[in-house]
């Protein structure tokens, strides 16, 4: 697994605010294509299957108010889903500040990681996505590491 927080988001936290200050009503976008090195890289070839957002309405999404043992889950009373944009195989997704223009930037806050069906940042039952169509997350996790 290869969870990445941008310099950004690392810096909103140190000095300003929390990850779910920083990142409520903030959309899951799934990609295909080849993976950025650091969630501060620009997107480049990656494609854009999905934008999550509340019943894939366009509502931003929330985080849970209190964090259980180092870990901020997905609002459990949102449905996250998005309609299927383009068919692809998802390959990383990046959970995204209002605004973010998928650009090289050490100032967006961004957290991005691998997807696949087991052992990923985000696990899919099938990663292979088909427009048209709609992507559900049931489940979504941000935990922080002990130092």
């Amino acid at each position: 697994m290869s969870f990445k927080v941008s310099t950004g988001l690392r810096d909103y936290m140190l000095a300003t605010g929390s990850l779910k200050t920083a990142m409520d009503l903030g959309f899951l976008l799934l990609y295909s294509g080849p993976v950025p090195s650091v969630a501060d890289d620009a997107l480049g070839a990656a494609q854009l299957l999905a934008t999550i957002s509340v019943s894939g309405g366009g509502t931003g999404l929330t985080w849970e108010a209190v964090p259980v043992n180092g870990i901020i889950a997905k609002e459990s009373t949102e449905t996250w889903q998005g309609s299927i944009v383009l068919s692809g195989t998802a390959s990383f997704f990046r959970f995204v500040a209002v605004a973010d223009d998928g650009l090289l930037s050490t100032t967006q806050k961004r957290v991005q990681g691998l997807i696949d069906s087991v052992a990923a940042d985000l696990n899919l039952s099938n990663v292979v996505l088909t427009s048209p169509g709609i992507q559900t997350i049931n489940h979504f996790n941000v935990a922080l590491p002990t130092l």
